[in-house]
């Protein structure tokens, strides 16, 4: 069974709090229950993979500006029948970032978060179960172009939690990367 794999990786994620430790479980019960979990024609939602992108110092972070969202962000998006939810982070954070340094710093799951998605004109509002996994990325190298993003940029820890108020971003702030 190609969720399996998924499955194991949340079982052995450690949340940060209660809130994300529902969202794990909730993500583990939506993965149990829907074998095109990875396929966005999934309308209720699907299964996204990100990356939280960290300087080799860690006290920087990647963040993007989106643009259907107006929001920033992590980098990621759809695993599009991918079940392996790391390599989707990676394609998605080199599609996004134009970063060919990144770097994958552990195989375990970084962050789980569920969020909606609001309605738009080609689909209804829908949650998006989103797997995080650690990246490290030279921040001297030189960013790509992509249409999906408004801006691209380095954030110190201060400024990255006072630019994107949100606990999603707050919590993997807070979390200790290796």
């Amino acid at each position: 069974m190609y969720r399996k794999p998924l499955l194991s990786l949340l079982h052995q994620h450690t949340p940060a709090d209660k809130q994300e430790q529902a969202m794990t479980e909730e993500t583990i019960t939506f993965v149990r229950a829907n074998p095109d979990c990875f396929d966005r024609s999934l309308l209720v939602g699907h299964i996204t993979g990100s990356a939280w992108i960290c300087s080799p110092d860690r006290q920087q972070v990647l963040l993007i500006h989106h643009r259907k969202l107006d929001r920033w962000l992590q980098p990621g998006g759809h695993a599009d029948g991918d079940p392996n939810v790391a390599a989707v982070a990676l394609r998605e954070a080199q599609e996004e970032t134009g970063l060919a340094s990144l770097r994958l710093l552990s195989d375990s799951i970084f962050d789980v978060d569920i969020h909606e998605i609001p309605t738009r004109k080609e689909a209804p509002a829908h949650l998006h179960y989103d797997i995080r996994f650690c990246f490290e990325a030279d921040p001297l190298e030189p960013f790509g172009n992509s249409g999906e993003i408004k801006n691209i940029q380095w954030f110190s820890l201060k400024d990255a939690k006072e630019l994107a108020n949100e606990r999603s971003i707050s919590r993997m702030l807070e979390k200790k990367v290796q």
